[in-house]
């Protein structure tokens, strides 16, 4: 298998080398001198160019595209259109419109098109996936995550865009479906029409409301999860890698039922070596990747609809 990394900045190094110990990076692109460089004297079977279109019509099986997100929608077009097999990271694209024909254009060909929702992958997400479809804490009611920490303040795009859209993607994954209703509440307090802290809530067929709370404005650090539902309640502590189960839920009498805990689940693993190999598996079998391009499109469309109704 033959895989190409378009752009090689701070994560797009992170691939590259994922693929290479992995045995299957052959190409990477990148423009900055000292950069090429050094990727030629650690990963001297690594052969660098500076120009995409050279590899359009190469042998290459996909490509992996780390550059800037405005950039992303007109790479992997143009690979999809070349019939190769197609990984963006995160975002997408910076509109639901390009991202759907993106899906289209993949779809047509029948190229795997995935999308760099890389928490997807972590063992912890994955078990809770499972544990919530086999229905142990019976109906979902709602599930709340946050992602708050004095963080890097961006210019460009606000505190949703940047923080909270591995949390969106998690929050669609688990719940298994795109919402029918959106409401967001933020501030912007750094700077004027950027927003610092936001609150965005969803509404499911089934009844389902999610919650997240994302800030890059905030004193201490919090990475967590909690599901409710009517059976017992699940929580999620992503600093320590740790699923808890809480034996408490509401009587048919209104009366309160707790049953203590239970540690569900410990440990981590590397989500971005797992996605990688997730990625060659599906090049290989032409399965669905689990975060596919129509779970990209989805994404989006909820970001989209955030400014929308925040406007």
């Amino acid at each position: 298998m033959k895989i190409a990394v378009i752009g090689a900045g701070h994560w797009g190094m992170n691939l590259v080398r994922n693929l290479n110990d992995l045995d299957v990076l052959t190409h990477v692109v990148e423009q900055k001198t000292e950069t090429i460089d050094n990727i030629s004297s650690d990963f001297p079977k690594v052969q660098c160019l500076d120009n995409y279109e050279l590899l359009l019509e190469s042998n290459i099986d996909a490509v992996v595209i780390a550059t800037p997100a405005h950039s992303h929608y007109e790479i992997a077009l143009a690979f999809l259109k070349a019939g190769k097999d197609v990984f963006i990271e995160k975002p997408m694209t910076l509109c639901s419109k390009e991202a759907k024909e993106l899906v289209d254009v993949a779809q047509l060909g029948g190229a795997i098109l995935m999308v760099g929702h890389m928490l997807l992958y972590q063992p912890a997400i994955q078990f809770i996936k499972s544990y919530l479809d086999q229905g142990h804490i019976g109906q979902i009611y709602h599930l709340h995550q946050e992602r708050l920490k004095l963080g890097r303040v961006r210019s460009k795009e606000n505190v949703v865009w940047s923080l909270g859209v591995h949390d969106i993607a998690v929050l669609l994954y688990l719940v298994g479906s795109a919402p029918q209703e959106i409401k967001c509440s933020a501030h912007s307090g750094v700077q004027k029409l950027i927003e610092d802290d936001a609150y965005l809530h969803m509404t499911f067929e089934s009844g389902t409301i999610a919650h997240l709370h994302s800030s890059w404005l905030w004193p201490e650090n919090s990475r967590c999860m909690r599901i409710v539902g009517s059976k017992g309640m699940v929580v999620y502590d992503e600093m320590n890698q740790t699923v808890t189960l809480h034996k408490k839920s509401i009587g048919k009498d209104l009366e309160n039922i707790d049953e203590g805990e239970e540690l569900l689940f410990e440990g981590s693993s590397q989500p971005l070596r797992l996605e990688m190999e997730h990625f060659i598996h599906c090049i290989k079998t032409r399965e669905n990747p689990i975060s596919d391009g129509l779970s990209g499109l989805t994404v989006i469309q909820v970001l989209e609809s955030l400014e929308l109704s925040n406007s």
